[in-house]
């Protein structure tokens, strides 16, 4: 049978083990259990990163409020820095919302992995608050452990997983602020890159090997298409891995029984 005419399978509705589908007494115990996973190094790196980030908003002549507010209302990383780098060359406002929202486009592939895994009853407007809380890290983990947790609490486990990482961004953010000047410049700059650093390493551990193919072909293609060009370097090396990664999974893994797990 091809894919093709395989039937599809709502995520939400695999079947789990008993052991698995007694891992949280009622939706609070599963809310605070995505807390306190957050709570450790999740919680640490991402406050690391939002404290560089403080950091490089004073260094450019940014104010608190300012800097701030892009961690409360953006909560991305990666496009907080594109706002602030091309804002301080003096880009347009048109071509600053372009540039940021192209970095966003990682959470459309993010959002449809994620939430159709959450119990239909779950789907509905409330998503669009829960939506905020995506983030790397987030999205990261909740895939890890979404395979054993039972489908009707895994909103509520995401939602603490997320709450937690999106509070710490904000006082990271100000207490990075006023450090700035304290801490060597190459010190700063290594913080705001040690949250996508650790994204990296939790999504090795994600159950499908297609991840880790994706992972060791961006390692490879990457350094080739930045020497080739180092301004298109990472979407044309994200494309290329993905698109690779894609195709051997579907061709070759999935006829492995036993093989992604």
């Amino acid at each position: 049978m091809s894919s093709s005419d395989q039937p599809y399978i709502d995520p939400s509705e695999i079947a789990l083990e008993e052991a698995v589908a007694q891992r949280f007494k009622n939706p609070s115990d599963a809310f605070w259990t995505g807390m306190r996973d957050a709570a450790g190094a999740p919680a640490m790196v991402l406050f690391a990163g939002m404290v560089g980030f403080g950091a490089m908003g004073k260094t450019n002549g940014f104010d608190v409020w300012f800097t701030t507010f892009t961690s409360f209302f953006m909560f991305a990383l990666p496009g907080q820095v594109v706002l602030f780098e091309m804002a301080i060359t003096g880009s347009s406002v048109l071509a600053i919302a372009l540039a940021v929202t192209l970095t966003s486009t990682r959470f459309i592939t993010m959002t449809v992995t994620l939430f159709p895994q959450f119990h239909q009853r779950d789907r509905n407007r409330s998503l669009y608050a829960s939506v905020h809380l995506l983030a790397m890290t987030a999205w990261a983990i909740s895939m890890r452990e979404f395979h054993a947790i039972e489908t009707k609490h895994r909103l509520n486990y995401f939602v603490g997983l997320g709450l937690l990482c999106w509070l710490i961004s904000v006082p990271g953010t100000i207490l990075g602020y006023f450090l700035a000047g304290m801490v060597p410049a190459p010190v700063t700059l290594g913080l705001v890159f040690i949250n996508p650093l650790f994204f990296l390493l939790t999504f090795t551990e994600v159950k499908p090997w297609i991840n880790r193919i994706a992972i060791c072909l961006g390692c490879i293609f990457g350094p080739i298409f930045f020497l080739i060009d180092r301004d298109t370097s990472l979407l044309s090396a994200g494309v290329v891995s993905g698109t690779l990664a894609y195709f051997i999974d579907r061709k070759f893994l999935r006829k492995k029984a036993g093989f992604i797990g």
